[in-house]
């Protein structure tokens, strides 16, 4: 199944300190299942970015990818300008 639909995640480079690879935040509003009441929830991910071409405050798209290290599973697609 190689033409698989892949998850995208929009985000915010929060570290750009390792060669060819970004730290993204990513946000997302939940809801309680009882109380209905909701809540933000942020998770950090390590994304591939072969160029280096991506900073720190950047909105970006990244992909969900093939591990590339132990920590990396994603990959930035593009900047959100």
């Amino acid at each position: 199944m190689s033409g698989s639909i892949k998850r995208q995640l929009q985000g915010v480079v929060t570290g750009d300190k390792m060669h060819k690879t970004v730290v993204v935040r990513v946000q997302s509003v939940k809801k309680h299942p009882k109380y209905l009441k909701q809540y933000t929830v942020r998770n950090s991910f390590k994304a591939h970015d072969e160029k280096n071409e991506y900073h720190i405050g950047d909105a970006v798209v990244i992909e969900e990818t093939r591990p590339l290290s132990r920590d990396k599973r994603w990959r930035v697609v593009k900047k959100i300008s």
